[in-house]
């Protein structure tokens, strides 16, 4: 029998993994400092944690880029990832955080619901193309706007020029046999339902999975059937498994503008 906890347990497998929550919070809270331009806690909906954070470049904004954060939808919020912006920020892009309501007081497909309303807001304030990144739960959330079940409006769907699923998670059925599931509440028809790997893609919008090379297995499992998936539907799709870097250091890259994952992210390789 598998242990599909320990498959899914990133913690136990990384050294001082215990210190990262305080440390991203604190580099996240000393970037968000030395921004010039930065407009927080906009609000996308009446929830408490319905609030997005947008950074803007320095000059003319060339379009969207929004980055949903991980967590496996029941930790953290926007305001521990404010500096992974800054690629992006720095080639003149306003970037969008999002926090969302967690499991359990919101299901998967709340939250999924949740991101697509945020995005909608973010696109309302910023014109130009539309980039989404997410991290783990994140990507699983951002690959979901380009599901057949149409979470985005057209206008908004339009615009989506690329998506950057950093370690997600997109066949949940898995996560029916983990301990997390008391707190997700997840049912079959659920996980089916939120797994992009399970839907016709909505369009031709490309799509690139990225995964650390040193991650749990599983996370590049993930990747590769996603890539591998959606390929098939004739979606421009590509992985890239990142070697050296575990499922927290997969995405330090987004902070530095001439980093490989920055210029994947933007379009720039």
């Amino acid at each position: 029998m598998r242990d599909w906890d320990d498959a899914y347990a990133n913690s136990a497998h990384v050294p001082g993994s215990d210190q990262l929550p305080a440390r991203w919070a604190e580099r996240a809270a000393a970037y968000r400092a030395r921004l010039k331009s930065f407009k927080p806690d906009i609000a996308y909906g009446s929830g408490e944690r319905q609030r997005l954070d947008l950074i803007l470049p320095d000059g003319d904004s060339k379009g969207l880029v929004v980055f949903v954060h991980g967590g496996y939808w029941m930790r953290f919020d926007k305001s521990s990832w404010t500096d992974l912006a800054e690629g992006a920020r720095s080639h003149g892009w306003t970037v969008a955080l999002p926090s969302y309501t967690l499991a359990p007081a919101a299901r998967i497909s709340d939250i999924t619901a949740e991101i697509a309303v945020a995005i909608a807001s973010a696109a309302a304030q910023v014109s130009g193309p539309i980039r989404l990144a997410g991290h783990s739960a994140g990507g699983h959330l951002v690959t979901r706007m380009l599901c057949d079940d149409g979470r985005l409006e057209p206008e908004v769907y339009d615009r989506i020029v690329a998506t950057l699923s950093i370690s997600g998670l997109h066949d949940l059925r898995p996560l029916l046999k983990t301990a997390m599931n008391q707190t997700l509440r997840m049912n079959m028809s659920e996980a089916a339902l939120e797994s992009a790997a399970l839907h016709l893609p909505r369009g031709k919008s490309p799509l690139t999975t990225w995964v650390g090379g040193s991650e749990r297995p599983e996370f590049i499992r993930q990747a590769e059937l996603m890539a591998n998936i959606w390929t098939g539907f004739d979606v421009p799709t590509h992985l890239v498994v990142d070697p050296g870097h575990n499922h927290f250091t997969v995405v330090d890259g987004l902070k530095d503008p001439s980093s490989a994952i920055t210029r994947r992210l933007l379009g720039l390789v």
